[in-house]
């Protein structure tokens, strides 16, 4: 990644603009730790009701036929928000991507399984299991020390 930047005496507030071809994880990444404060809560929608979902609360984030689905202790809600905006507002360090369409809290996991090849099965402390794709197993072992 290119870093350019500019002083101007006549600027007031510091401005950031990032140019890039497609929002990458290196991009939301950037974006995630430059951001003051992750949200307090997330607005997830179970019929009629909107519930504010605190994030520890929060066990996994997925996409599943055009809707954003957050999995909570509290059970399941519509997120109106894409992934990639979910992403962008929790906190990187308790929150990680472990596909395209899926987000995990990692203090809800209760193990991961190794044994497969090429892939992680990740096991949250409600008893689902998901597996992480082989384009994020590298991050993962980085996130976990591996």
């Amino acid at each position: 990644m290119k870093v350019e930047i500019q002083i101007d005496e006549n600027c007031g507030e510091p401005r950031l603009i990032v140019v890039t071809r497609q929002v990458t994880d290196e991009i939301q990444t950037l974006i995630q730790s430059l951001s003051n404060t992750p949200a307090a809560y997330l607005a997830g929608f179970q019929e009629d009701e909107l519930v504010l979902l605190q994030p520890r609360e929060i066990i996994r984030i997925y996409a599943q036929e055009k809707k954003t689905i957050a999995e909570a202790e509290k059970g399941r809600f519509i997120v109106r928000l894409s992934l990639q905006e979910v992403q962008a507002r929790l906190s990187p360090g308790d929150f990680v991507r472990i596909s395209h369409s899926e987000i995990i809290n990692l203090s809800k996991v209760n193990h991961f399984d190794l044994s497969f090849s090429g892939t992680i099965c990740v096991t949250l402390t409600n008893g689902a299991q998901t597996y992480v794709s082989r384009r994020y197993v590298s991050k993962i072992k980085q996130t976990c020390g591996i």
